[in-house]
């Protein structure tokens, strides 16, 4: 496979420590990875007959990555945007037999086929955005069966498009109303034995779960992470949404990739992350569709070194959001990010939380090339403009 050589661009290659964006530089690629990163006046000789493209000075970032998606399911929930317009809150919608519930019904009643048909616009969107890795969550069957027909839709979409699908393993989000009152036995007769399918089908990459007051309880979370740690399955949460049941402790004694939503996270919880290595993946999406109050405690995440990831949360319930890069807006002017710190959550360390640091999310040699290139001029123009798309091309070399 021939080395390409990309010349004339603004680098802003997210490792640690590097410059917000550094003109004059050069990328090459070789055998589907980054072979070199240098000053385009120093190139070694090796590389000066290299298949060159000049990109005129635009900026190239890495690829984004989209670390906490719902992106598919059945149905829609429009009624619900009214309800909470109306002053309906999350639990009560839920309580009601809205949300996921509600959801569930319209993915059971769905095929494979359609599911990946109805999914394709909203990956669509993403990728359109410069998004070249993209988790997906189960958690809308929540039978075993309804389950690993999500994993298969989204393996079935990382097919269709050329896009890394990591998925993730979500029968404990709610528990369905033939369980109802019976949350331990739904645990043993759904979320445990669907696991042990999907996990010998090849269909889950990590496990997940819901720790809520209106889902499960940090024990019963406990049960499904011991499971997924005994076949050797990483884990990660949704914690401390609505309230704080301690479950980004939990999390991080679990060692979990990451602990997502946080709105509700206290101090000892953002340091147990920290020491655990355990990503705060925020969610600005789910903050500003519900109008919830509380951000979640950045200047505390900062203050204990606790790494943050931005991600859409795209889901058709709490944050029907397709766009990374108004997720990083809204990370900036919702929860107080800098713009530096925005670019990271959806770079460098939402790598970090889906556990493929070692091969993405920044621009450096080994690292796969998976690349994003830019008409703009700043790193911080991805974070200010609203509604705008600046995308100029993806860079995906296999």
């Amino acid at each position: 496979m021939p080395r390409k050589l990309f010349t004339d661009l603004r680098l802003a290659a997210m490792t640690p420590g590097s410059p917000a964006a550094r003109g004059g530089m050069a990328v090459g690629v070789e055998a589907g990875r980054i072979a070199l990163v240098a000053p385009q006046a120093m190139l070694p000789a090796e590389w000066q007959l290299a298949e060159t493209e000049d990109l005129g000075g635009r900026l190239m970032t890495p690829a984004l990555i989209d670390c906490h998606t719902h992106l598919v399911f059945g149905g829609h929930r429009a009624n619900e945007f009214r309800m909470r317009l109306e002053g309906a809150s999350y639990e009560e919608i839920a309580r009601a037999g809205g949300g996921i519930v509600s959801t569930m019904k319209a993915t059971r009643a769905m095929s494979e086929d359609e599911l990946v048909v109805a999914a394709l616009p909203r990956l669509d969107a993403l990728i359109a955005e410069g998004v070249a890795t993209v988790e997906i969550k189960s958690g809308y069957g929540l039978t075993v069966a309804d389950e690993l027909k999500m994993l298969r839709a989204a393996r079935a979409l990382g097919r269709q498009r050329r896009v890394r699908v990591v998925t993730s393993f979500l029968a404990a989000h709610a528990v369905p109303p033939e369980y109802k009152g019976r949350t331990e036995a739904y645990l043993g007769e759904v979320v445990l034995p669907g696991m042990e399918a999907g996990h010998a089908d090849g269909l889950i990459d990590a496990v997940d779960g819901f720790c809520e007051g209106i889902a499960f309880s940090p024990a019963q979370i406990g049960r499904v992470f011991d499971h997924a740690r005994k076949l050797g399955l990483p884990v990660k949460l949704h914690a401390e949404q609505l309230s704080n049941l301690g479950g980004a402790r939990l999390a991080a004694s679990c060692g979990a990739l990451s602990a997502d939503h946080l709105e509700h996270l206290d101090e000892a919880g953002a340091r147990a992350m920290a020491a655990a290595g355990t990503v705060a993946v925020l969610l600005p999406g789910a903050y500003y569709f519900l109008r919830e109050r509380q951000a979640p405690p950045v200047a505390a995440l900062r203050a204990a070194g606790t790494r943050i990831a931005i991600a859409t949360d795209c889901n058709p319930g709490s944050s029907p959001l397709s766009s990374p890069l108004l997720a990083m807006n809204m990370a900036c002017t919702l929860f107080g990010l800098t713009p530096e710190e925005s670019l990271a959550g959806v770079t460098r360390e939402a790598a970090a939380a889906l556990g493929l640091s070692a091969e993405i999310g920044t621009i450096e040699p080994g690292k796969r090339a998976e690349l994003a290139v830019w008409d703009v001029e700043d790193p911080a123009e991805l974070s200010y403009r609203i509604g705008f798309n600046p995308l100029h091309r993806r860079i995906i070399e296999a």
